[in-house]
């Protein structure tokens, strides 16, 4: 598995997260939402801490998710697709007898992807450890993917600073730009007939795997809010239950 110490950090910077999964956390905080309490007056404390502890956690699973090899090849919703300008010229290159050498190279784009994921588990664990409570009472009261969008409006831009060079060794190691150098030396001509032209692939595969990312997140969010899990976390019980009061 790609760089797993990386992603377990994740957990363990944060404290109370490794004890609990994505349903027993997510699904406990953003589920209790339904469930007003009668409790006393939340300190802010108690609201951050309960947050951090269902979002670590699920941002460790969306991570370990992706970040292993498989992980974007074998999931179609985030599989990285061929880049546009391939798209056109994959079936001609198909009927030349050249599925191997497309599929080999569209392999080895989703490939970078996974070996370049683990590697942000520690941005997305400062976001959390920097929420404010501002930020806390926006996610529970906000849309169903309310989280997501506060990573991509925190994490976006350093997430793509420090996976953008890691894409670039994954790349080269995993074959992509070997891949690309057979296609463009065997039909150079049809490329260019495409408008194919020194494809940036690194900052291709750099924005598909940050979208892949968001996405899984979105949907690990919007099915437990929509499905919550036994509640066992009294914190959580607590900056939940008293929502919306």
């Amino acid at each position: 598995m790609y760089k797993q110490i990386a992603v377990v950090a994740l957990s363990l910077c944060l404290a109370g997260c490794a004890s609990t999964d994505w349903e027993q956390g997510m699904g406990q905080v953003l589920g209790a939402i339904q469930q007003p309490g009668t409790q006393a007056a939340l300190g802010e404390n108690e609201i951050i801490g309960g947050l951090r502890e269902a979002l670590a956690v699920g941002t460790t699973k969306a991570i370990n998710q992706l970040g292993r090899p498989d992980g974007y090849w074998a999931n179609a919703g985030v599989r990285i697709p061929l880049p546009p300008e391939m798209v056109k010229l994959e079936k001609s290159l198909r009927q030349f007898g050249q599925d191997k050498l497309v599929d080999d190279f569209h392999l080895t784009l989703n490939r970078a992807a996974e070996q370049a994921v683990p590697q942000v588990a520690d941005i997305f664990g400062n976001a959390v450890r920097q929420m404010s409570i501002q930020d806390a009472r926006a996610i529970l009261n906000g849309s169903p993917d309310a989280a997501t969008q506060f990573f991509r409006r925190t994490t976006s831009e350093s997430i793509y600073a420090k996976v953008y060079p890691i894409v670039q060794t994954s790349t080269q190691r995993v074959g992509v730009t070997q891949q690309y150098k057979k296609l463009a030396s065997s039909y150079g001509p049809l490329l260019k007939m495409a408008g194919v032209k020194n494809l940036d692939l690194d900052s291709y595969v750099t924005e598909q795997a940050l979208a892949g990312l968001f996405t899984t997140i979105a949907q690990e969010e919007a099915r437990i809010r929509q499905n919550p899990a036994a509640r066992t976390s009294d914190i959580l019980k607590r900056v939940f239950g008293a929502q919306g009061r």
